[in-house]
Order: C-alpha cells, then sequence, then structure tokens
C-alpha cells in the first residue's frame, strides 16, 4: 500500500494539506498499536506497520519536495541515490552564484540570486505540479518536474 492509498487520496505532486490531520488522526485510531494490545501476534505487527507507514506519510507529505519525490519514485521515474546529470546552463547559473560569494557579495544579494533561481526553475513546472492528473500527465511533463526536484535539491545545499 503506497502512502495515497492509506490516506485515501489521489496520487498527486502536491497534497491539499487541509484534512490531512484529520485523516492521519483516523488511520491511527484505527492502527494504532496500543489498541491492539489482546490482538494476536500478526495482528499487532500489521497495526505497528500501519501506524509507521502512515507516520511516514504524513511527514512526506507535509513537504512539498518529499511530495514530489515520493510521487516520482512511485511512477518509477526517480531512483534513491541516482547520479542524475543537471542542465549545464543550470550549473553555470549556480557557478555565477558561488562566484558571487566568492567575491565577498553580502549574503543578502547572494540569497536575492539564489531565491529568484529557484522562483525561475518552479515556473517552469509550476503549471505542470497544479495541473497533475494521474495517469493522464503525460511523462515528459513528469520528467521536466524531476528536473526541477534536482535543480532544487542542488539549490538547497548551497
Amino acid at each position: 500500500m503506497n502512502y495515497f492509498e492509506l490516506f485515501q487520496i489521489p496520487v498527486t505532486l502536491r497534497v491539499d494539506k487541509s484534512g490531512l490531520s484529520q485523516k492521519f488522526f483516523a488511520i491511527q485510531k484505527k492502527y494504532h498499536p496500543d489498541f491492539f494490545s489482546n490482538a494476536t501476534p500478526d495482528e499487532q505487527e500489521e497495526a505497528l506497520e500501519m501506524s509507521a507507514l502512515a507516520n511516514k506519510a504524513l511527514k512526506t507529505f507535509q513537504n512539498p519536495d518529499s511530495t514530489i519525490k515520493y510521487a516520482l519514485q512511485l511512477k518509477g521515474l526517480l531512483e534513491e541515490e541516482e547520479k542524475y546529470q543537471l542542465a549545464a546552463s543550470f550549473l553555470m547559473e549556480v557557478m555565477e552564484l558561488n562566484e558571487l560569494k566568492m567575491d565577498d557579495a553580502d549574503d543578502e544579494t547572494v540569497q536575492q540570486r539564489k531565491d529568484q533561481l529557484q522562483i525561475e526553475i518552479y515556473e517552469a513546472i509550476r503549471p505542470i505540479i497544479e495541473n497533475y492528473e494521474d495517469g493522464i500527465t503525460p511523462e515528459n511533463d513528469l520528467l521536466k518536474v524531476k528536473e526541477y526536484y534536482y535543480m532544487k535539491k542542488y539549490l538547497d545545499r548551497l
């Protein structure tokens, strides 16, 4: 069972957080291990697994980058520890950003440029994320989201 199935929501790249806590508490009420103290060992094990799965799912859904990563992994488009080759044009922009830092530009200027770059890369895929429909959105669009994910991850490490 994947996180979306557990929370009974459609696969999406951006989870609507309203109602998420209610769904989480309903799942915990159903599967919390404390409610299975008199159950069989198999039932206790299942309750523990489902409770842990609900915790992981909630943590994932609360973070937009983690949600994108998880959805792309479900689609088989992103692998853990994948060596993804970023576009040379993006790497050049990051290099310019690093040069700004090395030239002793003030932190605010560097942060503004980094923020601007993050906005630019998000705007390119925003319509895909906002209009994603499982099974309908073309894989080519999801590959653009994958590229965004790796660019954002790269920028976050700066």
